[in-house]
């Protein structure tokens, strides 16, 4: 299929209307998942590509926590400006999959140019969470510690030593907080902003309020990617080269399954 030809497919035909929010079963994301594994089967080179990048990013991120833990907030911050950017190109792997289009690297890299509005200003969006979270996280550090902040070893004894648990409780609190939110703003977002021509607050408030709608369904998502991801880090993390990949494309076909068009109502109505 032509690119000319894609553009009459019923699906790029979707795009053109307003959307709305579909229902969802708690286990639905399972089938996401599912998908997300048989497109990383059907384009690797893509998937591999994208995984060799997110997990050489992780492990830099974890050199910087180890060695010179002043910086980890700044790299932190670069990689959520790249993220929406490099997360694009699996999503148009299995949207050009969805659409039986060659998924091919170059035309995944190149994606979120035609988007770049729209990626910039949610980047930003969030960097500010970000920066606000790193802040929250100090003060938590200035409230329990009187003596500042611990080099990265000294983080990691504090955050095994039984004497600390409250303030274990309080930091995990703050986490789940700030990620929740930046969970609850992207789920669906970063396609969204790919399929349609959609702003980045118009796709974020959508987003959230896929969440609020469905906060089971979206809870057990959540869980899932974060599950896991976390059994991916074992052994040095080498198993994010396969698991962000399809984690990448299951997010897809997630926002496939829950952002559905109204046909009543246009875009530019």
């Amino acid at each position: 299929m032509t690119p000319e030809e894609a553009q009459h497919h019923p699906l790029a035909a979707q795009t053109r209307t307003r959307v709305s929010v579909c229902n969802l079963q708690w286990h639905t994301p399972f089938r996401w998942l599912a998908a997300g594994w048989r497109d990383f089967a059907r384009c690797p080179v893509v998937g591999l590509s994208y995984g060799l990048i997110f997990t050489a990013l992780g492990w830099l991120l974890a050199w910087t926590l180890a060695s010179t833990p002043e910086y980890t907030l700044m790299l932190a911050a670069g990689l959520l400006l790249v993220g929406p950017a490099l997360a694009m190109g699996l999503m148009e792997a299995s949207r050009r999959c969805e659409l039986h289009l060659e998924a091919r690297l170059n035309f995944c890299i190149r994606c979120w140019w035609p988007h770049r509005s729209s990626v910039a200003i949610f980047a930003g969006l969030l960097l500010v969470i970000e920066l606000l979270w790193g802040r929250t996280a100090l003060v938590v550090f200035a409230l329990f510690f009187d003596a500042g902040m611990p080099d990265g070893g000294g983080v990691l004894r504090l955050l095994l030593d039984p004497a600390n648990v409250t303030f274990v409780l309080v930091y995990l609190g703050v986490a789940l907080l700030f990620g929740g939110l930046v969970f609850a703003i992207s789920v669906v977002s970063i396609p969204m902003m790919l399929d349609r021509p959609v702003d980045a607050i118009t796709a974020a408030l959508t987003s959230l309020r896929v969440c609020m709608e469905h906060p089971v369904a979206m809870a057990c998502w959540a869980a899932l990617i974060g599950g896991i991801s976390l059994l991916a880090m074992l052994p040095f993390g080498l198993g994010w080269i396969i698991v962000l990949p399809i984690i990448g494309h299951a997010s897809w076909h997630a926002y496939r399954g829950v952002v559905c068009p109204s046909l009543q109502q246009p875009i530019n109505a």
